[in-house]
């Protein structure tokens, strides 16, 4: 007996030490426990969701602090790690800031919305509810390692560009700072539906109509950024799109993918200059920068770069 209470005494103190060399924050989480937040580091999670567990990278803080950066993904979103995470450096840009770096693995095709119903073109068994897991689920399983609910950023590329604005948009209680990197900004554009429902059954075989109905429907409206333009007043962002012209970053990628990337880099610089005349129209104040270059990586592991010191502003983060 002695040698259990001995042994148990031992973890607790090791565990003690632990926390204390890493000089770790103390935050608060509902039941009103005290939690540890990490300092620095990477890790990867198993978050509980109504989609069942989603895997999310995690890039800690490297100072304990309780700001966090979600970083969500394109189209293509693969299920087993954020491209953020192998096709940029943004790992690297933010290893020595006070801002844990938050990507959530998944959602191919989803727009990063509440779906009506499951895709009925390709044998989906559950419901996309994105939303819900970025804006509910994921930050409240995060805060049990003091990671705060409501000093939080958001960026995306191509799909996720359009959506990191509507659940900031939505969400100003959650969100300080919002960034679309050739973001389709405007799906509400005229026939630009029918250019996400090519896109989605290229990609999967998903049904657009089972995500937020027919065009008509509000959900459209509800999650088209110039649409809900008035609700990012006063809401820090950078929005960036190239204008088709490739440069040297696009070598390595062949004829054939460029050109691919160059149409759909026109479509995007035109749904920013929609948006941006939108803001200017409101006289909400927005970063837009519109430049050389395609729908692909390096020039969003670049917008992320420039974005970077308005991220951390934004967040008090330095």
């Amino acid at each position: 007996m002695f040698r259990g209470v001995l042994k148990r005494a031992v973890t607790v103190l090791a565990a003690a030490a632990m926390v204390s060399a890493l000089g770790a924050a103390q935050a608060t989480v509902g039941s009103g426990r005290a939690v540890a937040a990490p300092s620095g580091g990477y890790e990867e999670l198993w978050v509980p969701s109504s989609m069942g567990p989603i895997k999310v990278q995690v890039q800690w803080a490297a100072h304990g602090g309780s700001s966090a950066l979600y970083l969500l993904d394109g189209l293509r979103a693969p299920g087993d790690h954020s491209q953020w995470t192998s096709d940029t450096d943004a790992l690297r840009q933010f290893v020595g800031d006070d801002v844990t770096l938050v990507f959530p693995v998944g959602g191919h095709s989803s727009f990063y919305t509440d779906w009506l119903r499951p895709s009925s073109t390709n044998g989906q068994t559950i419901t996309y509810r994105w939303e819900t897991f970025l804006t509910e689920e994921l930050p409240n399983f995060l805060a049990g390692y003091g990671v705060s609910r409501t000093n939080d950023a958001i960026v995306g590329p191509s799909m996720g560009g359009n959506a990191a604005l509507v659940l900031a948009a939505h969400h100003r209680d959650q969100f300080r700072f919002a960034g679309s990197f050739s973001g389709y900004v405007n799906p509400t554009f005229p026939l630009w539906n029918e250019g996400m429902r090519a896109a989605m059954r290229d990609e999967g075989n998903f049904n657009l109509d089972d995500m937020w109905g027919p065009i008509t429907s509000p959900a459209w409206a509800r999650n088209d950024a110039t649409v809900q333009a008035e609700l990012l007043r006063g809401l820090p962002m950078y929005i960036w799109s190239g204008n088709g012209v490739p440069t040297a970053a696009d070598l390595p990628n062949g004829v054939g993918n460029t050109v691919n990337a160059m149409a759909l880099e026109a479509m995007t610089q035109t749904a920013t200059q929609i948006l941006r005349n939108r803001l200017a129209s409101l006289g909400i104040p927005a970063r837009v920068d519109i430049g050389p270059g395609t729908h692909t990586w390096p020039y969003w592991q670049e917008a992320l770069r420039t974005a970077r010191p308005m991220i951390l502003d934004a967040l008090s983060a330095h």
